[in-house]
């Protein structure tokens, strides 16, 4: 088992006050092998506006168990990971493909926000992919690199349902 805790001290990513750790949870990570570890990550609440985060290590992604470079690899070069199930691979591409042009916009919004140096593109008609990749680059780890602003900014879509 492993405990994941960032060295730095981050703000509430609603209103910049100070995160108060209110406990941890078991999280279990399924590595590219196919491994599964069991990770604990903090429970944090903000002093403020008393809203609670969870500490997520830069590998995964909100909701997923795999980590991120298994994910990208199954949604972009449509091959299919040896440790991954067919029906989960095929899950993964509707949500990405639903989720992409949705991921895009909020990147472009914030790039515009807070700018951003961004690669110009004379395309009018992208995808969403490579629209999301003019931001965070289209070298391997783009997902990893998308979640966290998208995360901080409460823009992620909660996609769990229960049944």
């Amino acid at each position: 088992m492993f405990f994941v805790w960032s060295a730095e001290i981050a703000p509430c990513p609603c209103c910049q006050s100070r995160l108060q750790v209110i406990g941890s949870r078991k999280r279990t990570w399924i590595q590219s092998s196919g491994n599964k570890v069991k990770i604990v990550i903090r429970r944090l609440r903000c002093q403020n506006c008393r809203k609670i985060h969870h500490e997520l290590p830069n590998f995964l992604v909100p909701y997923r168990r795999h980590e991120a470079q298994v994910i990208e690899d199954a949604v972009v070069d449509k091959a299919d990971p040896a440790c991954v199930e067919e029906s989960t691979i095929r899950r993964w591409r509707q949500w990405f493909n639903a989720f992409a042009p949705y991921a895009a916009g909020c990147l472009e919004s914030m790039a515009h926000r807070f700018h951003w140096t961004v690669e110009s593109s004379s395309a009018h008609s992208q995808t969403a992919l490579h629209r999301i990749g003019r931001i965070v680059g289209h070298e391997r780890g783009w997902l990893a690199r998308i979640v966290r602003p998208l995360v901080n900014l409460h823009l992620w879509i909660h996609t769990r349902s229960a049944f």
